[in-house]
Parts: C-alpha cells; structure tokens; sequence
C-alpha cells in the first residue's frame, strides 16, 4: 500500500473535513497533539496534512497494536509511523529521547498526549510527555489539532469504519514558556485542543 493510496483511502473512510485556524501547513519542525478518540486518529491527521508536509511527519503509535497482523504493519509503514513499545520503556530509553533520536532535525511528529483512547466527550488530562518533548526541544513548533466525530467513524471494538464525516481542526502553533511549570503548560495544551471545537 503506498502512501497517496492510504492518504485518499483514509479521507475517504473517515469522511473528514481539515481546517487550519491562525495556522498554515508548513514544514517546519513541529510536533502536532491530538485528542484521542480511535484507531484511526493517527492515520487520519496525517492524512489530513497536505503531500509535502505529510512525507516529513511521522504519527507516534503503539507498538503492540500496529505489529499486529500483516495488514497493520502493512499500512503501518505506509504512513512512516514511528512505533513505541509500551513494555520496553526505561529511564534511559524513554518514549521522548527515542522520538527525538528518530525525528532528527527535519521531521515533525503526530502525538496523542491523553495516552489511551478517550470513549467521553471530555478531553482527559495529559500525560507528560508533551512537555518533556518542548523542554527537550524548545524550538519544536506544537501544534494543537482536534478531532471531532471520529470515535463513530469507528467505535472502540469494532474493525470495519462506519461512513460518516468528521473533522480535523488545526491551531495556532505554541510553545513551552520559560519556567512553565509543568501542570501550567499541560492544562494549556489541552485547553488549545477544547478550544478549536468551538472555533
């Protein structure tokens, strides 16, 4: 499968429309952080980036899941995903320094900072590692991006999409501020996701 392929199947499935609010697709280093609602979410945001910035942005996963069967590997490395074992994670090999050996100084990364998949219609807290990619890389762009409807397209336990539109919103670019604390900027960063549903 290769990747124009998987990018039009992927919009086609979830039906989604892309909008970009005080932002432009660009491509730069950034880091785009989405709430979670389904299997779907990575491949559809990445999808939803236009071709030339969609080749430098690789969607963060797990491994356990995306290994699984010949299909999901298949399509797992259609879309580059970057692929992190959530049995093997140690103090000196976190999921942050293992991103940002992979991403270098050229690719841009798709992250879901609530962790697990949200089945409510509230954001969950997130989890910490978008701050320490921002203090690690403070001159990463992040970008809030939401996404709304997709857990119908395809409710949990289920294999095949259901057709019906959904939407991915883009924001304004942020960053970590010098001396945020740690709670201060994750509570920021989600309110940015809320927000755009209400844009």
């Amino acid at each position: 499968m290769t990747e124009t392929l998987l990018s039009l199947l992927a919009r086609f499935l979830s039906g989604s429309s892309v909008r970009w609010v005080d932002c432009q697709p660009d491509t730069c280093q950034r880091v785009y952080f989405a709430n979670h609602t389904s299997h779907l979410d990575a491949v559809v945001v990445w999808s939803a980036l236009p071709k030339h910035v969609r080749s430098l942005t690789r969607p963060v996963a797990a491994k356990d899941y995306w290994n699984r069967g010949w299909v999901r590997r298949r399509v797992a490395k259609a879309f580059n995903a970057l692929l992190i074992d959530r049995t093997e994670i140690k103090v000196h090999q976190s999921p942050v320094d293992v991103m940002l050996r992979e991403i270098g100084d050229r690719q841009s990364l798709i992250v879901f900072p609530e962790g697990s998949r949200n089945t409510g219609n509230e954001i969950n807290p997130f989890k910490s590692g978008l701050y320490y990619l921002s203090k690690k890389r403070p001159d990463l762009e992040l970008v809030p991006v939401h996404i709304d409807n997709l857990n119908r397209v395809l409710p949990r336990g289920e294999f095949l999409p259901v057709p019906l539109l959904s939407c991915i919103s883009f924001g304004p670019p942020m960053w970590l501020e010098s001396g945020e604390p740690k709670a201060e900027f994750l509570a920021r960063a989600r309110e940015a996701v809320r927000r755009l549903k209400e844009v």
